[in-house]
């Protein structure tokens, strides 16, 4: 049976921090729905109704273009090893780039992650929890490491190149906004 609160209590707090991995869901109006998986150290619980998440350079930059047309924003955590749970974060969210006024502040809140692209700031404003009891246990081998192998390889012109061909557009052909590029 689901759960419902008006923000993340303490408890909640701890769950989500111990996550290796989390899922992303947004979507615009119309076009597709995105549902992204993220791992890393990339996920940073502010206060009670506030997480924001850093996004690496990646194939597509849905989550940014979907914001700018419709701020809504779903976070999933799943307990893979433990007690079952999965908790949601329900809210809205804008992104932050690289020459946006708060992007230092924020980006300085993780480790330094080449390829950082945006930082997502989402105001929550339901948190539910749910049993998990149909989620399947793993165990837990570390993080990838391929993602800073392949930026460091491009290197920050090949990134911003990279960005510039695939990344200012979503699959739908919606904006991203990301360094000002339309």
């Amino acid at each position: 049976m689901a759960t419902q609160y008006e923000q993340i209590s303490d408890r909640l707090r701890q769950f989500i921090e111990a996550q290796q991995v989390y899922f992303v869901g947004t979507a615009a109006s119309d076009g597709r729905v995105n549902v992204s998986p993220k791992g890393l150290d990339s996920l940073r619980v502010l206060g009670p109704n506030r997480v924001v998440w850093l996004n690496g350079t990646g194939s597509g930059n849905e989550t940014a273009a979907h914001l700018l047309r419709n701020p809504r924003i779903t976070i999933m955590f799943c307990a893979f090893e433990g007690k079952p749970l999965i908790l949601r974060l329900y809210g809205t969210a804008r992104a932050v780039h690289d020459g946006d006024p708060d992007w230092d502040y924020l980006v300085g809140l993780f480790p330094p992650m080449r390829g950082a692209r945006n930082v997502f700031d989402v105001t929550v404003d339901l948190v539910q929890t749910s049993c998990g009891f149909g989620v399947p246990q793993y165990e837990y081998e570390g993080q990838r490491t391929l993602m800073d192998s392949w930026a460091a390889n491009r290197g920050d012109e090949g990134i911003a190149q990279y960005q510039r061909e695939r990344n200012t557009h979503s699959i739908d052909g919606f904006p991203t906004g990301i360094n000002g590029l339309a």
